[in-house]
């Protein structure tokens, strides 16, 4: 995977979730700390970051948030600058964490699960999202229905469907779980209400304003035990 030259969006973490697929492991420590190869997961995560040029991650933080920040602090011994946005009493979902983290962000920045391991060039994505004049960006993936459901309908370089209950025939792709996002797509939701990142992203669909990039990679997660262990024995070999 090439380096990058400095990155110079940053990157939002959504970590907020209750991780329930993954109990009893995820009862007493948020998912990103769970330990993969040797040490806490959101440690690959920062270092893949760092490596394609990042400076600076904001993590969106829920359920044990408090135990990230204590762990990972600044983010220095990583290289990166990190920050944190929390929930607080009502859990906000991802769209709402996202709203709720602009102020750290700015008005464009890059989305990332906090389950996700992705091994991909980060700049193709921002200048194909700078391109395209868009509100976001999603990054697809030709799954076939391999690695999870797929979700997206992707066509001649656009996203023309993207639904995670309704399946269509012609859904190929699947939301390979890297976008880019303008602040400026959050600007009509209620501020401190909870909604899904999906609801954002279905509205941009409808409005053409949700450009697509497709990435030849797959994508490794640990979102489920078996992806938990997959990812184990990459990161184990290297």
């Amino acid at each position: 995977m090439p380096a990058c030259h400095a990155n110079p969006l940053p990157v939002a973490i959504l970590a907020g979730g209750l991780a329930t697929r993954l109990r009893p492991l995820t009862e007493k420590i948020p998912k990103v700390l769970l330990p993969v190869a040797g040490k806490p997961f959101l440690a690959h995560q920062l270092e893949l970051l760092r490596k394609q040029g990042v400076t600076h991650v904001v993590l969106c933080l829920g359920y044990l948030g408090e135990m990230v920040e204590r762990d990972f602090g600044d983010g220095s011994a990583w290289g990166v600058k990190v920050e944190y946005s929390f929930d607080g009493p009502l859990l906000l979902g991802t769209g709402g964490a996202l709203q709720k983290a602009l102020p750290l962000l700015g008005e464009k920045f890059f989305v990332l699960y906090g389950d996700s391991y992705l091994p991909i060039d980060f700049q193709p994505v921002a200048d194909c999202f700078e391109r395209s004049g868009k509100s976001g960006l999603m990054t697809v993936f030709h799954n076939q229905g391999r690695f999870d459901t797929s979700n997206v309908w992707f066509k001649d370089g656009e996203i023309k469907v993207y639904d995670k209950k309704n399946r269509l025939p012609q859904m190929q792709h699947i939301d390979y779980g890297l976008s880019v996002l303008s602040a400026a797509a959050f600007h009509e939701y209620p501020q401190g209400t909870a909604f899904d990142l999906s609801k954002v992203m279905a509205r941009l669909v409808a409005r053409r304003q949700l450009a697509g990039f497709e990435v030849q990679e797959r994508f490794y997660e640990i979102g489920s035990p078996s992806g938990l262990a997959e990812l184990e024995g990459l990161l184990a070999a290297h």
